[in-house]
Order: C-alpha cells, then structure tokens, then sequence
C-alpha cells in the first residue's frame, strides 16, 4: 500500500469517527443493541410481489428493514439508498418533506458500509424498480473502516483470504460458495441420519496421532506435562464405535496435517468419515453414488456441473476402474508384476517410462506416485478405482483370493481425489501386524509418512469387531466441485496463511 494510500484511509478512517461523535451528540446511539425488522429483504420483495398480483400492494404494510449500506445518491431534497442484507439488496428512497429535517439530515452522517435500519412502505418507480419509502432510519452500526474499492469488489486474492469478511462483504458470489458449503453439510448430514447413522465426536488432542498416514501437529498439556497431537483422522475412534456396539456412525469435523499447502490441500480440512458395520466397501459405493448425486441434484437441480473446462456429470452409475489395470492403461507399467515387487523394481520400470522418481522412497510412495501423476489426472467424469495394493492400505482388508489387494476404493472427480474407503480390516493379529510393519516403514523411510501403532485401538478390536465399511470423504473438495472452484482456499473460510510479518 503506498503512503499517499495510507494517508487517504487514515483520512476516511479520522472523518468517519468525527461522523460518530456528532451523532452521539445529538443523542443518538451509533451502535444500538437491536433492531426489530419484520422481514429480510428477500422476504419483504417476494410478499410485495405476491400482493400486486392481486392487487394488495396499494395498502401493503410498513415494512421494517435493515442491512448494509452501499450506495447513495443525494439529489437535493431527494435521496436514493441501497441496502444489502444476507438474502438480497433493495433499493431506499427517503424525501425530506416526508421524513422531516432531522431525518433527512441524518444522511450527513452516513456512509458507505454502515448498518442502517428502516421503515417505511413498498413501491415500484418509474422504472419498475422495487423501492422502500423511507419514514423512519435508524443507525445501527456506524463503520469507521471503508469497504475495499469503494464496494467495487475486493480484488487482491491475499487480502481475499486475509480479510475474509470484506470478501464476503463486497463479492455475492463468495457468500454463494459458503452458502453452498453449509447446505452440502447439511445435506451429507440429513442424508446419513435418514439411512439410519448417529453422528458422534470423537477426540482432536490425543497421545497417538494414528489412522492415516500423514504428519502430525503436536502440542504440550501442561497439567498432564505430556505431549499430544492434533488429530490427523477420527478412523480408529468411529472404530472403536463399532466395536462397542454402535451399528451405523459418521463424524464431519477438522483433521489437521502438518503437510503443503496447495489448490488441493490445506493442513486443516473437514472430513465426512462413516462406518457401518456388516457392510464392505461395494455397499459403501453405492452409498457415495447415490449422495454425491443426490446432492448435486439438490443443490443445483441438475446431475451436472462445470468445473474448469470440463462438464461433470455426478449422474449415477459412475465408472468403476481396476487400478492395476488403470496404471497399466496409462503408464504400461503393472505394478503387481513380479518384476515390479521391489522398489528398485518399480524404480526401473519408471524410469524406462522417463519418469524421474525420488530417490530414497518406498515402494508405496513409488506406486502412488504413479497413480498421482499419470492416472488421476485422466479422471475428470466421477470414477471409482478400485482394489488397492496391500502395502498402501495398512487397515484395509485383504480382497478374497487375492493377497496383495485390499477391499479399497478411492472416488474422483475433476482429475482429483475425493473419497477414500474400503472393507475394514477387523482381523486383530494381522492388523497388529500391519500396524508394526508401519513402524519398521518409518525407520527405514525417516521423510515419509506411514501410520502408527495406537495400541489402545489394537485391544479394542481384539474385543471383536464386526464386518465394516469404512468411508472418508473431503467435505472443501466436495465443496470446490460442486460449486466450481479450482483452489482449496475457495472453498475454506479462513484458509491457512503464511503470517502476514514473515
């Protein structure tokens, strides 16, 4: 910001404080504790609409409304204001034979971003547009900040995300993304509850940052003097759920990994994770199908929506790939062949492909790779790869005759991961196994990221636990393909932010 610039806003900032005393010295509060409007604005348009139909509308009632002011145009004795509140704009009009001196006199002290309350009726104007005559305006909250750009639109993508509150104040179709967000919520929310799942809570501090393979956040509890992590998943506690005898659960909460941040990432996000027990990961399937696609219809009326340049269409039923099949299609490489069973295998076979793998990796993050780069990217229409390698899903269950599977699916869209499920794997001894072979993974492999023996979740299901599917799903992705955004931070908030002062 240049200086001439900072000397402007500490001018605005200075007169529009000096607006505030003057109205505090006329006795009038700039800052009330309420104000008793009888509709939004939405609502107050559609009863007037409704009212001409029949002609009611030439003695519709008062109307009290209320919102931010941002605009004004004075004409002498004649003023025209608009408002904006959650559900709309309208536009004000206020005479000063009709309001009287004082209240016309207020305009004088108003400016752009403040909050104001009014009341008056309902009329069209000459050109057709719905108007309120002013006979009553009240202050509500006198703002001694202007809006960005003179309510232009808040343009400057850091201050976006910095100032999240302008953002929404000054771009409607940001508080259409997280309008949007809340109602995806709700429904994933509405949807599990009506099949019959209880939303539980499970904990975010705890001792063993398990469930998934990613880095974690730590922390110190002083009266425990120990430390704990922030949750990374809530996987083996839904688990542990299950176990105790709750038959159907899900939690939609944050999940926080110390990881990159990107278009696809944000070290904290919000996850949908579901179990329902004598169920596997194709009953799981069907059960994403029908949700996603279920809220795509009700969110958009329509299975389909554009995201980058791509039509996606949610309409069920999606494809259904073999992965092993798929890396194969897209790289000639088949990851299960025995000459692909080693890491220096694998290393070969990329490398023969002109792949340039990063030294010192395991062999899953090899095949991940793989997947990540030659095979996601082709998944643009909603698709489930099916059937992962055994050494990438360590609590997954192996798949009937085939050992080095497991009953895995992820789900895509948009060329991006947006599920991840699979049959659980309840076997106590081979999950105590797997869990123990995570460990020696990350002594050999110290930059990668395995997941971690919890012992306490290991007992649990040596208790028993029955036949599960278990599903995460990314509640900010799900969010950026319905509502057509390419970056996390679209779809976030308050996304995480390098601090302003490094």
């Amino acid at each position: 910001m240049t200086e001439s610039r900072v000397e402007g806003l500490e001018g605005q900032i200075e007169q529009r404080k000096i607006k505030t005393e003057r109205l505090r010295s006329q006795g009038i509060d700039p800052y009330p504790g309420r104000f008793d409007r009888t509709h939004d604005i939405e609502k107050a348009i559609t009863l007037f609409t409704k009212r001409e139909g029949y002609g009611g509308y030439k003695t519709d009632p008062k109307r009290r409304l209320a919102g931010r002011l941002v605009a004004q145009r004075l004409m002498g004795k004649l003023a025209f204001l608009d408002i904006q509140d959650g559900s709309g704009r309208i536009q004000l009009s206020i005479r000063q034979e009709n309001a009287g001196d004082k209240q016309f006199a207020l305009l004088r002290e108003l400016d752009l971003g403040d909050f104001i309350g009014v009341k008056g009726h309902l009329f069209r104007t000459r050109t057709e547009e719905i108007t309120l005559q002013i006979e009553q305006l009240t202050v509500l909250s006198k703002a001694l900040r202007p809006l960005p750009e003179k309510w232009h639109g808040l343009q400057n993508i850091e201050q976006r995300y910095r100032q999240r509150y302008l953002d929404l104040a000054a771009n409607l179709e940001v508080r259409n993304i997280f309008e949007a967000r809340s109602r995806i919520v709700s429904y994933v929310r509405h949807f599990l509850d009506n099949r019959g799942f209880l939303e539980m809570e499970t904990p975010m501090l705890l001792p063993i940052p398990a469930g998934a393979m990613a880095q974690p956040f730590s922390t110190h509890h002083n009266t425990l003097d120990e430390t704990l992590f922030l949750r990374i998943a809530t996987e083996l506690h839904l688990k542990r759920l299950i176990v105790g005898g709750f038959d159907k659960v899900y939690e939609i909460g944050r999940i926080f990994r110390n990881e990159g941040i990107d278009t696809k990432h944000n070290p904290e996000f919000t996850t949908l994770e579901s179990y329902e027990a004598y169920a596997d990961y194709q009953d799981v399937m069907s059960m994403v199908e029908e949700m996603v696609s279920g809220l795509a219809l009700d969110l958009l009326g329509s299975y389909t929506v554009k995201f980058k340049d791509t039509e996606i269409d949610f309409k069920p039923p999606w494809r259904r790939l073999d992965l092993r099949q798929s890396v194969k299609d897209a790289t000639g490489i088949d990851i299960l062949s025995e000459e692909c069973s080693t890491v220096d295998g694998l290393r070969r076979k990329m490398e023969e492909q002109n792949m340039t793998p990063q030294p010192g990796v395991s062999w899953s993050q090899l095949a991940d790779k793989l997947i990540s780069d030659r095979v996601e990217p082709q998944l643009q229409q909603p698709t489930f790869l099916v059937d992962y390698p055994t050494e990438m899903s360590p609590l997954a269950k192996k798949k009937k005759g085939e050992p080095s599977l497991v009953e895995r699916f992820e789900a895509f869209a948009g060329g991006m991961e947006i599920a991840n499920a699979f049959t659980e794997l309840n076997d106590p001894l081979e999950q105590r196994a797997r869990m123990v072979a995570q460990e020696e993974a990350r002594k050999m492999y110290a930059n990668e990221d395995f997941d971690r023996l919890d012992e306490d979740f290991l007992v649990a299901i040596e208790h028993g636990m029955p036949p599960t599917g278990g599903l995460g799903m990314g509640i900010d992705r799900l969010t950026m393909l319905i509502t057509g955004q390419e970056s996390i931070r679209e779809s976030i908030l308050f996304p995480t932010l390098r601090n302003r002062d490094t």
